[in-house]
Formats: C-alpha cells, sequence, structure tokens
C-alpha cells in the first residue's frame, strides 16, 4: 500500500469518525475550511497553536482543525512568498530580497534596518492572509460540504446493517 492511500484512507477514516460522532458536514467542513486557512497562516510554527485557540475559542472540533492545519502545511510553504509579496503591494513596499547571499549582505551592512524590513515584511504577509483567508475558507466550507456528504452517504451504504435478528 502507497503512503497517498494510506494518508487519504487515515484522513477519510478521521472525518468519517468526527461524523459519526455526530458533528454535522456543514460544521465539518468549516472546522477544515478553518484550519487549512490557519495552516497557510505565514508564520512557521505558529499554526498548531493558532488552531487549538480558535478551536477552543469557537467550540470547533481539535482534531478536525488539526487535520486541516497539516494538510496546509505544504500550502504554507508555498503561499509565504506570495503573501509576503502581496502584503508589499498593499502596503506600498519596497521588496524585501530573500536570497540569502543578498539579505547576508544587507544584515552585516545595516543590521538594525535588515531586522525591521524582515519583521514588517512578516507583518505584511499576515495582514495579506488576514485579508485572503475569509475568503478562501468560505470557498473550501462551499467545497466540503458536498463531499462530507458524500462521504457520510458512502459509509452508510457500505456499512454492515445489523436487525437484531439472531443467526
Amino acid at each position: 500500500m502507497n503512503m497517498t492511500r494510506l494518508s487519504s484512507k487515515a484522513i477519510s477514516g478521521t472525518l468519517l469518525g468526527i461524523l459519526r460522532q455526530g458533528t454535522t458536514p456543514t460544521r465539518l467542513a468549516v472546522t477544515l475550511a478553518v484550519g487549512i486557512c490557519i495552516g497557510c497562516f505565514p508564520v512557521l510554527g505558529a499554526t498548531t497553536m493558532l488552531c487549538i485557540l480558535v478551536a477552543f475559542a469557537f467550540g470547533l472540533n481539535q482534531a478536525a482543525i488539526q487535520v486541516g492545519n497539516y494538510l496546509a502545511f505544504p500550502l504554507q510553504l508555498l503561499l509565504t512568498i506570495p503573501f509576503l509579496r502581496l502584503g508589499e503591494r498593499i502596503f506600498h513596499t519596497a521588496h524585501l530580497p530573500l536570497a540569502p547571499d543578498q539579505l547576508l549582505t544587507m544584515a552585516r551592512g545595516a543590521p538594525n534596518q535588515t531586522a525591521k524590513a524582515v519583521v514588517f515584511g512578516q507583518g505584511h504577509a499576515i495582514v495579506a492572509w488576514a485579508l485572503v483567508a475569509p475568503v478562501a475558507a468560505l470557498l473550501l466550507t462551499v467545497l466540503f460540504v458536498p463531499l462530507l456528504r458524500t462521504l457520510m452517504r458512502s459509509s452508510k451504504a457500505s456499512a454492515p446493517r445489523f436487525d437484531g435478528a439472531a443467526s
């Protein structure tokens, strides 16, 4: 069995377990969407704690929000630079150089200005994420609701039926 099939089976099994506990497909879709959007937050290492706090504050399922968070990790890596660049456009600031040799040269010449540019760049990326995330969460929720309803129906159809009669 390959890793992709194993991972998808584990994810669908986890989601199905949450649905069987009484969570509605809509509530689970919202939770997954929020987890994925938080998982794209452009600060590495912050998403797990943010998901825990958001799930606690809004009464969302902790397991489901973390599934979304972990699924989003590759997206987080892919979207950090676009969020940084979008933030630069929003705030009309110069591009922060991202090449290691350029950053090192900049840091050697003006360490305080470099640190300030990196911190502001990170802040700009967070603002860009904050503008994009709610729209993305809404779109993901709309996408996930029918998928989760189908998952729930297909699991009911394939589940063994017990009619209570003795064999």
